[in-house]
């Protein structure tokens, strides 16, 4: 399992990064006065961290070494909320991947309990992109129209936002509470 857990390792930078990068992008929407934007990215960035953790335990439950991470320093300003999540999306896809990586390694060593951890991301990377995908193509939408985008920031702001996209992730994963954890 030695390679597999390297390769865990190697993915937790991935997940402490986007953890740094969403609350940079948190505190870049609350200094434009976006709060319910702001408040989504702090909750990703908190989810970012807890997917890390899940791995981490995994780890240390099968009494593997944890290697954490050194982090750089986070892009702290966008040109747009668009391009804040147009980078959103370009790093969900890279998790995405890493995980699919893993999920490849753990396949191929006969890791049962790996690929068993690593479904839960699988279907959790499905509702992220998707997410994402829904906020761009609302931005996309707005435009550069101020009152559709504070609409918008207002919907998030009082959790309506991503309703549609929350119910779909419920189905898909079964009709239990669905969502990201």
């Amino acid at each position: 399992m030695k390679e597999l857990t390297q390769a865990i390792n190697t993915h937790l930078e991935a997940e402490f990064h986007a953890s740094h990068s969403y609350l940079s992008m948190s505190i870049w929407l609350r200094e434009k006065d976006l709060a319910g934007f702001a408040e989504y990215m702090l909750n990703k960035s908190n989810e970012e961290r807890g997917h890390a953790s899940r791995m981490i335990d995994y780890l240390l439950d099968c009494d593997e070494q944890v290697i954490l991470p050194t982090i750089q320093s986070p892009q702290r300003s966008w040109d747009s909320t668009q391009a804040l999540f147009d980078q959103v999306l370009v790093m969900e896809k890279a998790v995405t991947a890493s995980i699919n990586r893993l999920y490849t390694l753990a396949e191929a060593d006969g890791e049962r309990s790996a690929s068993a951890m690593l479904d839960w991301f699988v279907e959790e990377q499905i509702q992220e992109e998707a997410e994402a995908r829904f906020v761009l193509q609302r931005l996309r939408l707005a435009g550069d129209n101020s009152a559709a985008l504070l609409l918008l920031d207002q919907q998030f702001l009082d959790g309506t936002a991503l309703a549609s996209v929350k119910r779909a992730a419920s189905r898909y994963r079964g009709g239990g509470g669905g969502g990201a954890a």
